[in-house]
């Protein structure tokens, strides 16, 4: 089967392949379209609507193998141009849980034959209904959204001030402290800032899917963002003394990445492996050269067909393993930690509220990279693969030196 994407939009394009490769056994193929051209060939059309953009010759003879992506703000209008409610509409940014459901809906209604159009005509009808009302909650969604991200906002200016005071007295500009009382203004700074990282973690989640961005690609060092990583997270692993053990190879070609979004990443990661290690445990943090074919990849999960002998195939991106010694992850919950907001119940819930691991997804598919986990026999291990490729040349900022 062949799917028609009516979209300039590449993160969409991977998503979309992701999606059906998990719901179909790759028996369906996602191409880029541009509507006219491939009519004929297409046995399922996903639009990513744009005003004015040409509507299809067949979309009301058969509604059913159209799939509209859709912003709120032309929903309206969109609503008005075709004039019917039979058209099935997504809102924009896609999630990939809605996307899932719908693609899987429309998968199924292509392969089944039906007995009789009676039939066929009921579970049309009734899944129509679930459309509209899966479009109404989605506007809700968005709506909920939208608040969020205007509280978080709100409320991390407080949190920054009441760390830059507690940073202020640790300084004793006012007046020398006790031991006693360094000891209190340091866990406040501390709680602080792990709360300000929870702030941060949950606007970004709130605005990123309502906002395309690129990162701001450098040149850069991933030794330095590893220690900048180790020096934010060692206070927490000094508290449960935690031992840290780091074994970082230099990186034989250069890197192109957003230096505070890596470093976001890794403190993610590395503050989710101090919370689950036990008291005295011990964290391993690896960074190597690594052979990896994105094309291979899909979702979150180890990209086990790509591993090699590492002389047999050069390698092609700059890998790092996180692993701590707590307890292991369940394996149907590997790929789900890392879904927004994503809990489980368990021994020891390592997903906590679904924010570090969620943004660290996003940001490492926005540098082309890829995460994932995995348990092994030390424990469970994350994983983060960064390209070499460089990417466009203007997107890329190369830090020259300034001379005299």
């Amino acid at each position: 089967m062949n799917v028609g994407l009516v979209s300039e939009d590449r993160e969409l394009l991977n998503l979309c392949r992701e999606v059906l490769a998990d719901i179909s056994d790759n028996t369906w193929n996602v191409a880029p379209a541009n509507g006219d051209s491939d009519s004929q060939i297409a046995d399922l059309w996903l639009w990513d609507y744009v005003p004015g953009q040409a509507l299809p010759e067949t979309l009301f003879s058969q509604p059913s193998r159209h799939l509209f992506l859709v912003h709120r703000q032309d929903l309206n209008d969109f609503r008005a141009l075709v004039g019917t409610s039979d058209i099935h509409v997504l809102l924009k940014p896609a999630i990939r849980a809605t996307l899932t459901a719908f693609l899987s809906a429309a998968a199924d209604q292509i392969n089944q034959s039906s007995p009789g159009a009676s039939l066929r005509a009921d579970r049309d009808e009734i899944l129509q209904c679930l459309i509209q009302a899966n479009l109404k909650l989605q506007e809700y969604d968005q709506d909920r959204t939208t608040f969020l991200a205007r509280a978080v906002h709100d409320f991390r200016a407080p949190l920054t001030a009441l760390s830059g005071y507690c940073g202020l007295l640790l300084a004793e500009p006012v007046g020398p402290l006790t031991e006693s009382q360094r000891e209190v203004l340091s866990r406040m700074l501390k709680s602080t800032k792990r709360l300000s990282r929870m702030a941060a973690a949950m606007f970004q989640l709130s605005v990123g899917r309502h906002v395309k961005r690129r990162p701001d690609l450098q040149r850069g060092d991933i030794g330095e963002c590893l220690e900048q990583a180790l020096h934010e997270i060692t206070p927490f692993a000094d508290d449960k003394a935690i031992d840290i053990r780091t074994d970082i190879a230099p990186s034989p070609h250069p890197l192109f990445f957003e230096p505070g979004q890596i470093e976001q990443v890794l403190i993610n990661i590395l503050d989710n492996a101090c919370k689950f290690a036990p008291r005295g445990g011990v964290i391993e943090l690896s960074g190597y050269p690594y052979f990896w074919d994105r094309r291979k990849t899909q979702s979150s999960i180890p990209p086990a067909a790509e591993r090699r002998v590492r002389n047999l195939a050069a390698p092609t991106a700059y890998r790092i393993d996180i692993s701590d010694s707590g307890n292991a992850i369940q394996a149907e919950h590997l790929e789900q930690i890392f879904e927004e907001y994503t809990t489980y119940s368990g021994g020891r819930d390592r997903s906590g509220g679904g924010l570090g691991l969620a943004i660290a997804r996003m940001i490492v598919n926005q540098h082309e990279g890829h995460v994932w986990a995995e348990n092994t026999e030390g424990g469970p291990m994350f994983s983060i693969v960064l390209p070499f490729s460089k990417p466009d040349t203007a997107l890329v900022q190369e830090r020259i030196p300034r001379t005299a």
